[in-house]
């Protein structure tokens, strides 16, 4: 076992867990596999997040830093995001995949929730105009979602063979309708 005392300890265990939530899942992975890849004793992982769920929670988060939905031209915003969401890399596949399928344990499916309206919903809703601000923001998320699930949690093996600008102009405008509708 690595030293304990080491200040990079709790770093060592959340990379640990991090790798391991993503590739294996919530459910099968325990507190003793985090530790062992941490090189760490099992009672420190719970001393330093009190529970698996705890840091689950902590580290499956996606950076959505450089999300476009802040800087994107609204006229154009449809494809650009659909053209950011396939461009994705694998720590944000694993994240998300790893959300998804852990949905349901504990206050993940809530944290899911709060995530998806802080990091879509909720900047999406503050640039858009009309009436039905919300109803379109949340359908907007929904599109996006949907095609998340089709790509990485089916494995929809057309999809991910079709030309990713064919996907990008035609997704991307059913987007673009929601978030500037025809008058």
């Amino acid at each position: 076992m690595t030293n304990t005392r080491g200040a990079g300890t709790k770093a060592a265990i959340q990379a640990a867990a991090a790798d391991l939530f993503a590739k294996s899942g919530y459910a099968t992975t325990t507190v003793r596999d985090i530790a062992s890849v941490a090189g760490v004793d099992p009672a420190l992982v719970i001393r330093h997040f009190g529970s698996k769920e705890s840091l689950f929670l902590e580290t499956m988060q996606i950076e959505t830093e450089h999300q476009p939905l802040l800087e994107e031209p609204l006229e154009s915003l449809g494809e650009r995001f659909i053209e950011y969401t396939l461009s994705t890399d694998e720590q944000v596949r694993g994240v998300y995949l790893a959300l998804i399928r852990a949905s349901d344990a504990g206050e993940i499916g809530s944290r899911l929730r709060a995530a998806h309206d802080a990091g879509f919903v909720t900047p999406l809703m503050a640039r858009l105009t009309g009436d039905d601000v919300e109803l379109r923001a949340r359908l907007a998320a929904a599109l996006v979602g949907g095609l998340l699930y089709s790509l990485w949690v089916v494995g929809d093996e057309a999809l991910l063979a079709a030309d990713h600008d064919h996907i990008v102009a035609r997704y991307g405008s059913l987007l673009q309708q929601l978030i500037t509708p025809p008058s």
